[in-house]
């Protein structure tokens, strides 16, 4: 062969790499292009599917926090029922008392030591205190749903990212 001949060879094998080397990145291009759009739909439905998880828990724990509260307005509106006037008028509920309770329920520490005042009448009805009461568990079963609304939440929301059913 001359060199001519070999000239042409390698010009023919030259081409030859670079259409093989154009072909090969161009499919290695369009290969990762459909790899990508297969994560961005995969993340796109995800998060459509945790954005369902979210409407669905939110609107479980309002009904159940509304039935919560509706609960303790009931029971609020039948305290005249069940601590009558005469009970009212019977018990005297003590200044002691309310600091105690009042100071459990702002979860702070009583402000000074007892007094001789502390045993002396509020002037806080028997049937007010009741009321305060129910109010107060009521606020407590509402803080309970919307922390039982948050552990659905994130249980559910992993079990979507895993790939698992959620346990409830």
């Amino acid at each position: 062969m001359n060199i001519r001949s070999w000239l042409a060879l390698a010009v023919v094998a030259g081409l030859l790499y670079a259409l093989g080397f154009v072909s090969g990145a161009g499919s290695e291009r369009s290969k990762q292009q459909r790899l990508d759009e297969a994560r961005l739909q995969q993340s796109f439905e995800q998060g459509q599917a945790l954005g369902t998880v979210k409407e669905k828990v939110v609107v479980e724990y309002v009904d159940r926090v509304v039935k919560v509260y509706q609960a303790g307005t009931t029971i609020t509106k039948e305290v005249p029922i069940y601590v009558s006037k005469a009970a009212d008028n019977a018990c005297v509920v003590p200044a002691g008392f309310v600091r105690v309770h009042d100071a459990g329920a702002a979860n702070l520490p009583m402000a000074a030591g007892p007094g001789v005042a502390d045993d002396a009448a509020s002037g806080l009805a028997l049937s007010t205190v009741a009321a305060s009461v129910v109010d107060n568990y009521s606020q407590c079963h509402a803080n309970a749903e919307q922390l039982k609304a948050l552990q659905q939440w994130v249980r559910e929301s992993q079990a979507l990212l895993q790939g698992a059913p959620a346990m409830r």
